[in-house]
C-alpha cells in the first residue's frame, strides 16, 4: 500500500490547482500499484473551503476508490457542515476529532 497523499495545509481556492495537478498525478501513478482502496490524509489542514472540498468530490466521480485516513478537527468540521461526514468513516481514521462536531 503506498504512503496516504498528504493534503496541503491550505485546502482553499488559493491552492486549488497546485493542489489538483499534484493529486492527480499522485492517483495516476497509485491506482494501478494500489489495488484497493487509495488513502488520503487530511491532517495538517488548517485551512478548507468549498473549492479544496470539490476536489475530493470531484476525486469521488472518477470511480477512483479512496478513503481518508486521518482528518484535523478543521476539515473534519468543514465536511460536517458541507454535508459530507459520511467521508470521515471512524472504522478507518486517525485524527483530532475530540473537538470537531458529532
Amino acid at each position: 500500500m503506498p504512503q496516504p497523499f498528504e493534503l496541503p495545509a491550505e485546502l482553499n481556492i488559493y491552492s486549488a490547482v497546485e493542489t489538483r495537478d499534484t493529486l492527480l498525478a499522485w492517483v495516476s501513478e497509485h491506482t494501478a500499484k494500489a489495488g484497493g482502496q487509495l488513502e488520503i490524509s487530511a491532517k495538517r489542514v488548517d485551512s478548507v473551503d468549498g473549492s479544496g472540498l470539490q476536489l475530493l468530490a470531484a476525486l469521488s466521480n472518477m470511480d477512483i476508490s479512496w478513503r481518508l485516513v486521518e482528518t484535523s478537527s478543521v476539515f473534519s468540521e468543514a465536511c460536517q457542515t458541507m454535508g459530507l461526514a459520511s467521508w470521515l468513516d471512524s472504522r478507518y481514521l486517525k485524527s483530532d476529532l475530540a473537538g470537531a462536531k458529532p
